[in-house]
């Protein structure tokens, strides 16, 4: 048994609709979430800067002592998933990612072998979800980036006109290529599936990594033994949320999508800006 807590790293408040999930499937563990609100969005950046800033923050929640590292952040998952199992591999420290487990229910979920892929520009450039879904027979992934999305929701934003047309043009190429499941290749997409499923229709499902990913958490943990020890009555698994910048929306989305799991949002220093020397 390891009582350390689970580390959450994303580029600002999306990945907590990982930790959301995390919580809900292993409500006896603790959960440091840190998010880089300073350097946020990742997804126009160079994948080699999404590297450092990524390496960083999970340096970062490795020294507040966590036992497994999750890293809810497509753009960061494939800037930088290779270096960080290295890296952590090494401690002993597990690395989960949110690519393979969407896109291996993706694989599952669809029923014409057309998966559309949303993502941000830098996780549609690194073809991440080509190659997780490449040794899947008589698939076609069709991808578009959606790069907008992210400065919604970091806003706030989640409903109105500017969204809903932002979502029309986002969705028409894999509107008119037929697909019958579309993978949210973002965990900031899931706080806007109300325009994305209206805008798609009812014969269109829609994929997010989060359970699957909290899924991969649990067995990692039961397969290492690295499951929190049991709880006396009445004492509750603690949660820890960071912030790299003054974010007013993500404490007020925080809340509105944890409840009352979140009793605050620490502001912690950025652990690097761009273009720093490590």
């Amino acid at each position: 048994m390891n009582d350390a807590p689970i580390g959450v790293f994303d580029s600002g408040l999306g990945g907590l609709t990982v930790a959301r999930a995390i919580i809900d499937q292993l409500p006896g563990e603790d959960v440091i979430y840190l998010g880089d609100s300073a350097n946020t969005p990742y997804g126009s950046r160079r994948l080699s800067d999404v590297r450092a800033l990524t390496l960083a923050g999970l340096d970062r929640l490795v020294e507040l002592g966590a036992k497994i590292l999750v890293i809810a952040c497509n753009t960061a998952t494939a800037a930088a998933l290779q270096d960080a199992r290295e890296r952590y591999g090494e401690q002993g420290i597990p690395v989960i990612e949110v690519v393979t487990p969407a896109a291996k229910q993706g694989a599952a979920t669809t029923r014409n072998g057309r998966i559309g892929v949303l993502g941000t520009a830098a996780t549609v450039r690194s073809g991440a979800y080509l190659d997780a879904l490449r040794a899947v027979p008589d698939v076609e992934v069709i991808q578009n980036a959606a790069p907008r999305f992210v400065e919604f929701v970091e806003k706030g934003e989640t409903t109105g006109e500017a969204v809903t047309e932002a979502a029309r043009q986002y969705l028409a190429p894999l509107i008119a290529a037929d697909v019958d499941t579309v993978i949210l290749g973002c965990t900031h997409y899931p706080l806007l599936t109300g325009v994305l499923s209206r805008l798609l229709g009812p014969g269109v499902r829609l994929v997010t990594s989060s359970e699957a990913t909290a899924n991969a958490t649990y067995s990692e943990l039961i397969d290492l033994d690295l499951l929190h020890s049991p709880r006396a009555a009445g004492e509750h698994a603690h949660y820890r949320f960071l912030s790299t910048g003054e974010s007013p929306e993500f404490s007020a989305l925080a809340r509105r999508f944890l409840g009352p799991e979140v009793h605050g949002v620490e502001v912690v220093a950025p652990t690097r800006r761009v273009g720093e020397d490590r």
